[in-house]
């Protein structure tokens, strides 16, 4: 395809922010009708797998791993797409996941090999202090509510959702009912909330199940209803284990997972086969069952929404290029535009 370029003179309102972990780059594109057009990359360090973004302050709090462990808050400049650099926290360990407050004020993150999650205030980008760990183990996912009132870690050693009260300092209280526990071995990784709040949807890495919680807005608390196996069963894929190599035993590897905008569809991502499982939803956000499975990028461990919710971005680990997809009525996908990244791309997120 010929290489695309932006029109200097532009603001972007919108832009697709794309991390490529090994490379320790996050690059810039904009939607330009069915295209991906690359505009910048900037150097944020060795790991930067994970990001959230604060688009009312235009700033993005990165994870890094390199010279040591650290969130990097980032200035976006609309005008070129360019990061640079604002404060710099030091974390004890690597991070999986990062995500803000619907506010901005509070970020919180969760720690896969420290095996912790947290949070910090913030203001102005710079991060005050991390409030009192939770502990379990493996935690891979943080997901809080639009208030900020409460929070939910996932723990993928412990296979469980921990569901905390968000205080008003911002520090993080075990509910009453401190855990929502998945099925031993599944492997719970990623987890989000439905638009209307009232259920919740977890992503399993060893089995490929999308589990979705009934959730009370109230108390915050998650209670497990249904659950539909997220991947191509026809393929021949067998249940992982903690410590297993996927590819080699032809293993399910399930990643990330989003909720199209109309509410349709939940679309989770399977890494050995390579896949999108769209998993219908009824009227009231209940699972159904998979209504279609697409081929997409080799190893597409991260995926995102655009904010017209028409299509998505979705990045190939194994294959360094995002895929720009249509979402048919259907719940078929078809590529629109593919572009390279840099090496490891792992997480999308729009600015």
């Amino acid at each position: 395809m010929p290489v695309r370029h932006y029109d200097e003179t532009m603001r972007y309102s919108s832009l697709v922010l794309i991390g490529n972990a090994k490379e320790g780059t996050i690059g810039a594109y904009s939607l330009d009708g069915d295209a991906l057009v690359h505009i910048v990359d900037s150097a944020v360090g060795a790991g930067c797998s994970t990001f959230a973004v604060d688009s009312v302050r235009d700033l993005v709090y990165s994870a890094t791993k390199e010279p040591e462990p650290a969130i990097v808050t980032l200035r976006l400049d609309r005008e070129t797409g360019a990061l640079s650099e604002v404060s710099r926290a030091v974390v004890p360990h690597n991070l999986a996941y990062l995500a803000l407050t619907r506010d901005g004020a509070l970020l919180l993150a969760a720690s896969y090999h420290g095996g912790w999650g947290a949070s910090w205030p913030v203001s102005d980008g710079v991060l005050g202090e991390r409030s009192a760990p939770i502990e379990h183990a493996n935690i891979h996912c943080v997901a809080a509510d639009a208030a900020g009132h409460f929070a939910y870690f996932v723990s993928l050693g412990d296979d469980l959702v921990a569901q905390c009260r968000i205080e008003e300092d911002g520090s993080l209280t075990p509910l009453d009912e401190p855990a929502a526990h998945v099925a031993p071995g599944s492997g719970a990784r990623h987890l989000i909330l439905s638009a209307d709040e009232r259920s919740a949807y977890l992503m399993t890495e060893f089995t490929g199940m999308a589990i979705r919680f009934d959730r009370n807005p109230f108390t915050g608390m998650l209670e497990v209803a249904e659950s539909v196996k997220a991947y191509d069963t026809t393929r021949g894929l067998t249940h992982s284990a903690f410590g297993a190599d996927p590819q080699a035993g032809h293993l399910v590897w399930g990643a990330d997972l989003h909720l199209t905008h109309d509410g349709r569809y939940l679309v989770c991502s399977e890494r050995t086969e390579s896949t999108l499982a769209a998993v219908g939803l009824d009227g009231d956000g209940r699972l159904t069952q998979v209504v279609a499975v697409t081929d997409t990028e080799a190893q597409p461990r991260g995926f995102s929404a655009t904010p017209d919710g028409a299509r998505l971005v979705v990045v190939g680990e194994g294959s360094g290029h995002a895929a720009l997809h249509a979402i048919a009525y259907d719940g078929t996908f078809t590529v629109l535009d593919r572009v390279p990244t840099g090496a490891g791309p792992n997480w999308v997120r729009f600015a």
